[in-house]
């Protein structure tokens, strides 16, 4: 059988399949389906500095290749994430799990990753900077390089556990934005979050979102994602976390050669929960189908 294992910023994985943020909760839900020691690891439910009860209803749209969602990272807080959520974690998850933040403010991202930084459980700070910056006009700070740039270099300068710092899609340039991270300190980006959607009611002609627009998700953005994480990946020396629309092993084989380290698998865990458990089981006969022995082989190589 093929070897699956990969080195995601000095921490071992079993193997590459990450379930995403927002689409796995925190992972003791989904252990009632599955172990879910059999992941790479995954990432945890976005989390910010106060708690969230998120945007108004409705919040997602079904579309023909996937979903718009508005949630509006609901979360309980910080706090209540470590009183609360890590320890039922810790009774049915036994590796280092990947810690999602959200930020609203530089100091806000500074003082979450600091508290999950002392955590035991937490092996990775996955920084997502598709947050809107309230004190500029609320412009995502990942939507130009010197907001992504001070994002990562602040919370570098407080924390020890890699950061990686998860790339909006709805830029011009995103290895610039990659560059940025790299340039900062990041030990990683994750790419691509959702793309800005829209769906309309016809019979009421008012948006199907109550936000109006939400995050576009699902396999309709597959190609999308594999071109950035080669463009990335060709402008970075660190490692990259594809995401974006996977939902077999052959798509997780594309996105390594393409440059990804490991990858995230989002909406595909709305439609089946067993999708990332299915994933990791049909790889090693993916693997053998096209000639591969170690998965880490593969890993930028497109010809």
């Amino acid at each position: 059988m093929g070897k699956l294992s990969v080195n995601l910023c000095g921490i071992d994985l079993d193997n590459p399949v990450i379930p995403a943020s927002g689409t796995f909760g925190f992972g003791y839900e989904f252990a009632q389906y599955y172990d879910i020691n059999v992941l790479g690891t995954f990432s945890f439910k976005g989390t910010t500095l106060e708690p969230r009860f998120g945007n108004p209803t409705p919040r997602i749209a079904e579309c023909k290749a996937g979903l718009i969602n508005a949630v509006g990272l609901q979360n309980p807080g910080i706090d209540k994430v470590i009183s609360e959520e890590l320890p039922k974690l810790k009774k049915v998850f036994n590796k280092p799990v990947m810690a999602n933040v959200g930020g609203f403010s530089v100091s806000d991202y500074v003082t979450v990753c600091k508290k999950l930084d002392a955590e035991e459980q937490v092996g990775w700070l996955e920084v997502n900077i598709s947050c809107p910056n309230v004190h500029a006009g609320g412009v995502n700070f990942g939507s130009d390089p010197k907001g992504a740039y001070e994002v990562i270099s602040a919370v570098k300068k407080e924390v020890s556990k890699p950061v990686i710092a998860k790339l909006t899609p709805n830029v011009t340039d995103i290895a610039s934005i990659a560059k940025a991270c790299e340039d900062a300190g990041a030990d990683g980006v994750s790419l691509i979050n959702t793309l800005l959607g829209m769906r309309i009611n016809l019979r009421n002609r008012k948006p199907v979102i109550a936000n109006t627009m939400g995050g576009y998700s699902g396999p309709a953005l597959f190609p999308v994602a594999v071109r950035m994480v080669y463009q990335v990946a060709k402008a970075v020396n660190i490692p990259v976390i594809g995401l974006g629309g996977i939902e077999t092993a052959e798509d997780v084989l594309e996105m390594m050669m393409a440059g990804a380290t490991a990858v995230e698998v989002g909406s595909a865990n709305l439609v089946d929960p067993y999708a990332c458990k299915n994933i990791i089981e049909n790889l090693p006969k993916a693997m053998e189908k096209y000639g591969i022995e170690n998965l880490k082989d593969i890993i930028g190589g497109v010809k």
